[in-house]
């Protein structure tokens, strides 16, 4: 996840303290390099960028001395290309006369990039915010002017992304954008363009937000939008902000949680584009396939994806994968392992130390190794023999929502693949989590009230489910510090059942091909005295044996239990708020866990 901000002036003036403040203010984001472009009055452009944090760079390339009548700044979150100089944006065009930096994937870079190579652009990177650049310059060169070549750029461009433009010579900055966010300010003598409200505020609270398929210009005085279908003006009316910039931060929600768990819709619709372009899949689908042995390995969150994964690989490609604890691994399976054999290591930061470990000792019997990560740059990353990234972002808080849910996508992807299937069926996954955020909350009342004063617990999930209870107990766990622990529902009579008595919660998270199996579990809870809670699709026996029911959209097999994990972190994050904790920091806990 990128940020970018654009700004014009009335007149020639300093711009790097603004462009850098600007970037500091998105810098929460996450990202891994920096980059400022000012133009000039007398058609000059000032390029300087490079890898690091934004105080870093600044001060090493001097971004004080920046002046110019407009200005770019772009904090990157790497995906296409590694993080390096070159890769770092904003980006020139062949000859030096355009300079923009985007925000987003465009998931068909490697397919534009051969095209402007053979067309004889010159192509310095292999990032894809200098795709965006390339896709204007096009048709600039064909002597469209800049609103008409942005209009057939937008139509060559794949992916979710906002991009800025400025030309040489001229006095104002282009916009557009297709599923990232944008808005624009309008102060006194300035305007300005951003991905994100942090940036814009400290210079003014009058904003206009730009929405898919439209074009915003700026000059000093005014902004225009239009419409790329046509080109046609709109007219909007202009905002005025009066939340505090915390609350902006937080995109109005309370806590970062909340809000990362509302993003789930838009990063998994991110990761299904670039997987659908990503050349990195058939060849990691074939290596997987080919292993005598295929290892899923991770921690706490990530391995309750690869026990998902596992699950989902042997239903459609039949194969056969092991899921395992990191540190497990290493005592369990450390002797055996060879060159035969294959692990896909999976990591929200690439830096999980127990990972790194599990990885170093594979790496040493000749396994293959294959990543599953977040975090461009890690180590994770850079020691796989390929990887893929989840497109997440960056999350703020402590206990993983959207990076689970994109590791549940990502096995999904390729145990399609794998098996031959159309992954078309993932294209509905986005618009299925909006509908579950908006039906589940309202019904979430009943068991937050059975679970608010317990102190332990249990949830129970079987098959596809057995990783989502195990995560949503994890979930419960770290930001309530009561006791929950997430079961196989068959072995919960084989000793926890005796726990249970008169009132007792039990939460079953039930996928839709399980139901006469759970039927079973939850009467084996429920005649001794138990609160049987149940989370799954619509259906009249789960309804007629529990207590309370939290009904899921129906999805099917394949993605019910991606959506089934949604109310379990909206449950535990509203059990933190009752029992007055802050669910983004939980006491004891660090986000990345780079010790032993």
């Amino acid at each position: 996840m990128c940020g970018i901000f654009g700004i014009v002036v009335e007149r020639e003036q300093p711009l790097g303290q603004i462009l850098t403040e600007a970037g500091q203010r998105l810098s929460y984001r996450g990202y891994d390099s920096v980059g400022c472009a000012t133009l000039s009055g007398n058609g000059t452009i000032d390029l300087r960028k490079d890898v690091g944090k934004v105080d870093e760079v600044a001060t090493r390339l001097n971004f004080g001395a920046m002046s110019g009548q407009r200005g770019i700044v772009q904090l990157r979150w790497a995906t296409f290309g590694a993080p390096s100089q070159v890769n770092a944006q904003p980006h020139l065009d062949s000859d030096g006369d355009l300079v923009g930096a985007h925000n987003g994937n465009v998931v068909n870079n490697i397919e534009l990039r051969q095209q402007f190579i053979a067309e004889g652009m010159t192509v310095r990177s292999t990032n894809d915010g200098e795709s965006c650049i390339h896709a204007v310059e096009r048709y600039v060169d064909r002597g469209y002017g800049m609103v008409e070549a942005i209009r057939s750029a937008y139509q060559d461009l794949e992916g979710d992304y906002a991009f800025i433009i400025g030309r040489a010579g001229e006095k104002q900055l282009y916009a557009f954008k297709k599923g990232s966010g944008l808005v624009v300010g309008i102060a006194d003598g300035a305007t300005c363009v951003s991905s994100d409200l942090p940036s814009i505020l400290p210079l003014t609270r009058r904003i206009l937000r730009v929405q898919d398929g439209e074009i915003v210009i700026l000059w000093a005085d005014h902004v225009e939008l239009r419409r790329v279908e046509d080109g046609s003006l709109i007219e909007r009316e202009v905002e005025e902000i009066a939340e505090s910039m915390e609350s902006v931060r937080k995109g109005g929600y309370a806590h970062f949680m909340l809000k990362e768990i509302h993003e789930q819709p838009q990063a998994a619709a991110e990761l299904f584009h670039l997987l659908e372009a990503s050349r990195h899949v058939a060849p990691m689908v074939e290596r997987m396939a080919q292993a005598r042995h295929l290892y899923l390995i991770g921690c706490g969150t990530s391995y309750h994806a690869c026990l998902l994964g596992s699950v989902y690989l042997a239903r459609l490609a039949g194969r056969a994968a092991v899921p395992v604890l990191a540190p497990q691994f290493i005592a369990q399976y450390g002797s055996a392992i060879g060159e035969e054999d294959v692990g896909l290591f999976v990591s929200q930061s690439g830096e999980t130390k127990d990972v790194l470990n599990a990885m170093e000792i594979a790496r040493q019997h000749g396994m293959g190794v294959l990543g599953l990560v977040n975090v461009p740059g890690s180590t994770l990353m850079n020691e796989s023999e390929r990887y893929l990234p989840l497109a997440c972002g960056y999350e703020i808080s402590v206990p993983a929502t959207k990076t689970f849910m994109n590791q549940g996508l990502a096995f999904l992807y390729l145990a399609l693949r794998m098996g031959g299937h159309a992954t078309d069926v993932l294209a509905r996954l986005p618009n299925l989590l909006e509908e579950t955020i908006a039906t589940v909350d309202p019904q979430l009342g009943p068991a937050e009230q059975a679970l608010a004063d317990r102190q332990d617990m249990y949830y129970l999930g079987y098959g596809a489910t057995y990783g989502i209870a195990l995560e949503g107990a994890l979930k419960l766990k770290e930001i309530t510090y009561a006791h929950c622990e997430g079961i196989l529902s068959t072995e919960f009579k084989h000793g926890p059942l005796s726990a249970v008595q008169e009132g007792y919660p039990i939460v079953f998270v039930v996928g839709p091909e399980d139901v006469s199996l759970l039927v079973s579990a939850i009467n084996e809870t429920t005649t001794r005295g138990g609160r049987a809670i149940v989370i799954g699709e619509k259906n009249p026996r789960l309804r007629a044996n529990a207590h309370d029911m939290i009904i899921l959209p129906q999805a099917g097999p394949l993605l019910s239990p991606l959506l089934a994990v949604v109310p379990l972190q909206l449950l535990a994050y509203r059990l933190s708020l009752a029992r007055g904790y802050d669910p983004d920091f939980p006491r004891n806990l660090s986000k990345t866990l780079t010790v032993d």
